[in-house]
């Protein structure tokens, strides 16, 4: 991964507001920030360690929700009381992801947390030059953080509902960064811009969406939610891609659009240690729709509890399966309903 600051970045080009009260306080904030995730070493790039010191987090969230007993608690810049406005803005600097938008008491939109979003930025491997496009808007706050590091003018960020895209353009010019913020469904990629060296996605996907691969350069790289895990894959080009889970676990809102919805696994008889075992739902998820849950569970059981970094994805000519340890091994299943690859679990 490159260190410097593309040319396009060296001199600042954004102008965030100058009527921002809590400015000075946010950059307090966000040094604080900074360093709790220098601390878990989640910027070792000096490039992203700059993008976050720099970039005003608390604009993108001017309001949030945080769980409470029996529901959510709002907590805004527009409060009254100066000690919320503080809880809000302090909230808003925590390495914690934080809920958007609520639509009939359901989130439907959220903040990353901050480590996991530096980690899935650093496998996105971005170099000086690189033309970059995010599936799921959000508030905005990682298309910004992608500007920063490459440039407005090499950001694409794409969302289904324009409430979202509406808002993030919005707070994206507040904060005086200028990507290209397109309404549309994800699934699809965004073809008029493409194509693309990276693609990063933010919320989660049942399987690989073949338009993705489509719209890649020759060696561009796939940074996604899937599972309960993040998976980075390599393009070699439309028809072929592979890599690996990351380490971390990762909980997304799935995307909206024209994916299928995956069947919720079976779980009865199971034993209850291995259902409140965080590995085993990933593998259980992944696995659902190919794998029936005792055979995964056996799987499981007789390769040690497996991490998510033993497991990795095969896009093909049409064609996609999961594996574990090597993708023309004996343990593969078919993702996202691909009923077509063979599975071996013996």
């Amino acid at each position: 991964m490159g260190e410097g600051v593309s040319r396009e970045r060296q001199e600042p080009s954004r102008n965030p507001s100058q009527d921002d009260p809590f400015a000075e306080v946010a950059t307090g904030a966000r040094r604080r920030l900074v360093a709790a995730l220098d601390a878990e070493g989640a910027l070792p790039d000096p490039a992203w360690r700059a993008a976050f010191a720099d970039v005003p987090r608390h604009l993108f969230v001017p309001s949030y929700h945080v769980g409470t007993y029996g529901g959510y608690e709002r907590l805004g810049r527009d409060d009254p009381a100066p000690a919320a406005r503080r809880r809000w803005l302090d909230g808003a600097y925590e390495d914690r992801p934080l809920g958007t938008l609520l639509r009939g008491g359901d989130l439907v939109s959220t903040a990353s947390q901050p480590s996991l979003m530096a980690d899935m930025l650093h496998a996105l491997d971005v170099r000086d030059g690189d033309t970059v496009l995010e599936i799921g808007a959000g508030t905005g706050y990682n298309a910004a953080l992608l500007s920063h590091r490459l440039g407005d003018t090499r950001v694409t960020t794409v969302d289904i509902d324009p409430d979202i895209t509406d808002a993030a353009r919005a707070r994206l010019h507040e904060a005086g960064y200028h990507p290209a913020v397109v309404t549309g469904d994800g699934a699809r990629g965004c073809p008029d811009r493409a194509p693309f060296d990276r693609i990063i996605a933010t919320c989660a996907v049942p399987s690989v969406p073949g338009a993705w691969l489509a719209q890649c350069r020759p060696g561009a790289r796939v940074v996604t939610p899937l599972s309960t895990g993040v998976l980075w894959l390599r393009v070699d080009d439309a028809r072929h891609a592979e890599g690996r889970f990351l380490h971390t676990a990762a909980y997304f809102i799935p995307v909206r659009g024209t994916l299928p919805t995956p069947p919720e696994p079976r779980t009865g008889g199971l034993p209850r240690g291995a259902l409140e075992s965080e590995l085993f739902r990933f593998l259980l998820t992944l696995a659902s729709g190919a794998l029936d849950p005792y055979e995964a569970y056996a799987l499981w059981q007789r390769e040690g509890r497996p991490a998510r970094e033993r497991y990795g994805v095969t896009v093909r000519d049409g064609r996609q399966w999961a594996w574990l340890d090597d993708p023309e091994g004996p343990y593969v299943w078919g993702v996202g309903g691909d009923g077509g690859i063979g599975i071996g679990i013996g």
